[in-house]
């Protein structure tokens, strides 16, 4: 069951009364084995973390051996092809004590540990961490080869080891991830915060197709009981009673987003949460603006964050001029006899030109003609202001059965095909492979302030927006998205953009 049609728990209408009998019935409930403790948020250094429930204890572990059992196995189809199919030598016995230690090393990077901390477990971020692990694992392959091989390893047999090993550990680790979610129970969440928040998370919960999660409700942060919080209908209980509240909905995570960083009390909230056993997941304000474009400095305790400079180095913006040139001609001469009968099918399907040229805002505010093609008749931009009553997105202009799409134009849409001309616009400048979405004129004029930088990195085919479902994301909240890929540009980030497409594309998640 999706977080989108989770079963609703059942909502208190007061705070639940601390009577004696009621703390006696929580002790025989024995859902999560929480430590009884205070549950007020206080200072104090002796709490200790508790232990999480059996549920999420019973995921973490799943998730660790299938991970570990995926390494081993990629390991060792990596030595056999890589060994026997690239030469002529042959494996000694002691290469089956070589294998778990692929589990070792990876242990080593952290490879097993991240999974319990994040709600949405992705192998493509841990691709970086993954190489290092394969290439370790290849150089000790080469400097053993006498005590593991019957022979003399080439360097042929080497780096086929290392590439059949990390492609051979993300194939392997997607998998078992992806098999490892569907048998796992939905992990509950508790948001500590307000009802917008909460709203927010539930619907970002619905949209993730790679998360199984779901947002049983919230219990306000003890500053907002001094207003309409108190008494809060939507709220499960008050934070006075938050214990009770864990337990009676048997909560796995909480996610606190509070309204201003008081750094004291988050760190109250986390050490109290930590102490009922239950994992926790903030919020905090501040990197609502700059994202993960930091980075983290210690001076003397003392964490300082330091602020990457927002848009591309030259260095920068060379490399991914160059990475745009060389995918976009690549792409255009394996397409170019699918591209001609697309343009042939628009052709005969409706009267009118093959290509679509549309105005756009570019980099630096500068307008250009984005091209695609044609997918609807002839003359439609003028009747955009008849049906602009059945418009369906907040900000942008989108109709999901736009009558004047014609039946090529429509497969072509579903099949997101009419983007391939933009190709070009790579080519010539106008655009990028991956970045932010190039708004036509009146959509950009809705877009203020600081939220104008997002016009700093040259306008994309695809980006964060496309893989996050572009016809449900409002505008003012895709800006965002493309302000903060702006502030968190790598090479690696657009791979992974990228690579995530196509999935998103396959399974027309975007219409």
């Amino acid at each position: 069951m999706g977080p989108g049609n989770a079963e609703v728990a059942p909502q208190t209408q007061q705070p639940v009364q601390d009577s004696l009998a009621e703390r006696s019935a929580l002790r025989t409930l024995r859902l999560p084995p929480f430590r009884r403790i205070r549950t007020t948020i206080e200072s104090d250094a002796h709490i200790t973390e508790g232990r999480l429930s059996t549920a999420a204890a019973d995921r973490d572990a799943r998730y660790r051996r299938s991970l570990a059992l995926a390494d081993t196995v990629a390991a060792g189809l990596a030595v056999l092809l890589g060994v026997n199919l690239l030469g002529d030598d042959t494996l000694s016995l002691n290469i089956l004590i070589a294998l778990p230690v692929i589990v070792l090393v990876s242990k080593t990077v952290g490879l097993y540990d991240r999974d319990e901390h994040l709600l949405r477990k992705t192998t493509l971020d841990e691709v970086p961490r993954l190489f290092h692990v394969a290439t370790l694992y290849a150089l000790g392959l080469w400097l053993l080869e006498h005590q593991l091989v019957g022979g003399q390893l080439g360097k042929e047999q080497i780096l086929g080891v290392w590439g059949l090993l990390l492609a051979s550990m993300v194939a392997a680790r997607t998998a078992v991830r992806m098999l490892s979610r569907h048998s796992s129970a939905e992990e509950r969440c508790l948001v500590l915060g307000d009802r917008g928040v909460e709203d927010h998370l539930a619907r970002k919960f619905c949209l993730c197709h790679s998360l199984k999660a779901t947002v049983v409700g919230r219990v306000p942060l003890e500053d907002e009981r001094r207003g309409d919080a108190r008494g809060d209908a939507q709220a499960l209980g008050s934070l006075d009673h938050l214990e009770e509240v864990l337990v009676a909905h048997d909560i796995q995570r909480v996610i606190i987003a509070p309204r201003s960083a008081e750094s004291e009390r988050i760190l109250d909230a986390v050490r109290l949460l930590k102490s009922f056993g239950v994992k926790v997941s903030v919020l905090p304000r501040l990197f609502e603006v700059v994202g993960s474009s930091v980075e983290f400095d210690d001076v003397e305790g003392t964490v300082v964050l330091g602020l990457k400079r927002h848009g591309l180095t030259h260095s920068s913006g060379a490399l991914k001029r160059a990475t745009d040139v060389i995918g976009a001609s690549i792409m255009v001469l394996l397409l170019a006899p699918f591209l001609i009968a697309i343009a042939v099918a628009v052709k005969i399907s409706s009267p009118g030109p093959v290509l679509f040229r549309q105005g756009r805002v570019g980099r630096g505010g500068h307008a250009f003609q984005m091209l695609k093609f044609r997918t609807m008749v002839e003359g439609a931009e003028e009747r955009q202001h008849e049906l602009r009553s059945l418009n369906e997105a907040e900000g942008l202009f989108k109709i999901a059965d736009d009558p004047r799409v014609t039946r090529v134009g429509r497969f072509l849409r579903r099949t997101s095909l009419d983007e391939l001309p933009q190709l070009l616009n790579v080519l010539r400048g106008d655009m990028s492979l991956v970045g932010p979405r190039p708004l036509v004129l009146e959509e950009d004029e809705l877009v203020k302030g600081w939220q104008r930088r997002r016009l700093l990195s040259p306008p994309g085919m695809t980006g964060l927006w496309q893989i996050f479902g572009s016809s449900r994301i409002p505008l003012d909240e895709m800006v965002k998205i493309d302000y903060l890929y702006g502030a968190n540009w790598s090479l690696w980030m657009d791979t992974k953009i990228l690579l995530r497409t196509i999935p998103y594309v396959l399974g027309r998640r975007g219409m």
